[in-house]
């Protein structure tokens, strides 16, 4: 679902994938924000000197794309056991976007939405645009299609690693 907010070039971007794993199973792994980097196709990294990811934490994300390397800064802003984990990303203290996770039981295991909402608006729309393209290479215009297929790499590892078990490979900096 891709949908366009007040402003034309503001999105939201969410996919979904059927998980044969328990929502608290999943939430457990999602919330431990150091594992991102096994999943996400750009986060390589999180460093943060949390263990545990409440509302108020704060951490940061190391990301990369091809040759563009950038770093951002994140708070947690939902963290609603099995239900949903959000954390908001600032660049340069300017909003850049809400990501977050949403877990539904459904017979058999858990479906897990994986959504973003673009928060580069206002005055300082145009420079978090501009950053953005410098420091990821991303166009402003294509950043919600980048999004909505890392966000399916993402899922799909998220899926593998739940359901296969596997430890948690933490890979924090």
């Amino acid at each position: 679902m891709e949908r366009h907010t007040a402003e034309e070039s503001r999105h939201t971007v969410e996919e979904s994938v059927f998980v044969a794993a328990s929502a608290e199973s999943v939430y457990r792994a999602v919330s431990d924000v150091r594992r991102m980097g096994e999943w996400s196709p750009e986060c390589v990294g999180v460093w943060s000197s949390s263990r545990r990811f409440d509302v108020g934490s704060r951490f940061i994300g190391f990301n990369r794309r091809r040759v563009w390397f950038w770093f951002t800064s994140c708070s947690v802003v939902r963290a609603e056991e099995n239900r949903e984990f959000a954390f908001e990303v600032r660049t340069f203290g300017m909003p850049v976007a809400l990501w977050g996770y949403r877990f539904e039981a459904r017979g058999g295991g858990s479906q897990i939405t994986e959504y973003w909402d673009d928060r580069r608006s206002g005055s300082s729309a145009p420079v978090a645009k501009l950053l953005g393209l410098v420091f990821t290479g991303t166009p402003p215009a294509n950043r919600a299609a980048v999004n909505r297929a890392g966000m399916r790499t993402t899922l799909g590892r998220i899926k593998a690693a739940v359901e296969n078990g596997e430890n948690p490979q933490v890979s924090g900096i």
